[in-house]
């Protein structure tokens, strides 16, 4: 039997790899590789996104709590690394498969070159039929550089790889209409057509892992792989044989389906690149941009926060403060403050020059 999924992305989280006691079990990473070796023979190229780095450190160090400060969760996640891998790269060689590290954080993915640069890392161990196993680089990530979560992550990563689908192994069975714990009696959701305000709203009343992230950040991973025509599944990782299973057909869990694809290009100015201002438009503006698919012109905008250059990417948000679209400026923010609601025929008459009519351009804005 050979799989209809040709490329998979796998996270997972450290509530499936760790015991009841909060320590990384040996035992369930074999597991998880003996599932990667069989999905491999049905012609499934598998890449690995696994959290687990700080359990691990404090593990080796007999910390019980997880300390609030970042430089020591920094230190535990340097040292927690490198015994998280041993684990996999033992694991795994049990099933002679082999495994490949790759740290990242989210300059990796913003900046184009360093991109493609994991673009081909990953090309290349995939086809060595090496298993890529991805984690964020907890001991270098700060504030400006880190993911947040691995799920995120997860999607990410999944959109480089051109993946079918991102398959995400949590605690709980998937999402439920609402909160399992408190309604007993509660229906799993199946199929989720549409990420809108109702499930989001059921995300967040949701209880799930112990670990950073929760519902809510599994939903915003599913977006995102969603908006460049990835399928999500979130699926309880304790599930005896669920990768197999899900490679198999099997619907397990609650699938996503993706709502329409992006470009690339859109994808990474919707996802990969952090915002460094925001910009107010009025209600023509937003008209221009949501329904005729327009450029938006100094003329629709009568607010500007932060500083940003040229280049940088932007939040524009209607009258309400509800965010329509991201974007790439063409202009610093010091000159949409000086041109803001001018009609571009007085633009160079106010700056004394004018790079073009457009403060961004609709070929570098996604519509959200």
């Amino acid at each position: 039997m050979r799989s209809v999924i040709s490329r998979l992305v796998v996270k997972i989280g450290t509530s499936v790899i760790t015991d009841k006691l909060g320590k990384v079990s040996g035992r369930k990473i074999r597991d998880i590789g003996r599932q990667i070796k069989e999905v491999t023979a049905l012609g499934v190229k598998t890449v690995i996104v696994t959290s687990g780095a700080i359990a691990s450190g404090m593990e080796l160090l007999s910390i019980s709590k997880k300390p609030k400060e970042i430089g020591r969760r920094q230190a535990l996640a340097s040292v927690g690394q490198v015994s998280l891998m041993e684990l996999y790269a033992r694991a795994f060689r049990a099933y002679n498969l082999h495994v490949g590290q790759i740290l990242v954080t989210h300059e990796d993915f913003k900046d184009k070159n360093r991109c493609l640069n994991l673009m081909n890392t990953l090309s290349t161990l995939i086809s060595m039929g090496i298993i890529p196993v991805i984690n964020e680089n907890d001991a270098l990530s700060f504030e400006e550089i880190q993911f947040g979560d691995n799920d995120n992550l997860s999607a990410m990563v999944a959109q480089i790889v051109n993946a079918d689908l991102l398959l995400l192994l949590s605690d709980v069975d998937g999402l439920y209409e609402r909160n399992p714990k408190k309604y007993p009696g509660a229906n799993l959701l199946t199929v989720v057509k549409k990420i809108d305000d109702k499930i989001w709203s059921i995300a967040e009343g949701t209880e799930s892992e112990r670990s950073i992230g929760g519902m809510v950040s599994k939903i915003e991973a599913a977006k995102k792989a969603g908006l460049y025509g990835i399928h999500t599944r979130i699926v309880n990782g304790s599930v005896k044989d669920v990768i197999i299973r899900v490679v198999k057909g099997e619907e397990i869990g609650t699938l996503f389906l993706p709502e329409r694809k992006l470009s690339r290009n859109k994808w990474w100015t919707a996802f990969a690149y952090r915002p460094k201002g925001r910009i107010w438009i009025d209600e023509g503006a937003e008209k221009a941009i949501r329904e005729n698919g327009k450029s938006l012109l100094p003329s629709g905008i009568f607010k500007v926060e932060g500083q940003f250059s040229r280049g940088e990417c932007v939040e524009i948000l209607n009258k309400e403060g509800i965010l329509i679209s991201k974007g790439i400026t063409n202009y610093h923010s010091y000159e949409i403050e000086m041109i803001k609601g001018l009609k571009t025929v007085e633009i160079e008459k106010k700056l004394g020059y004018k790079y073009t009519d457009e403060i961004i351009h609709r070929d570098n804005m996604v519509v959200l």
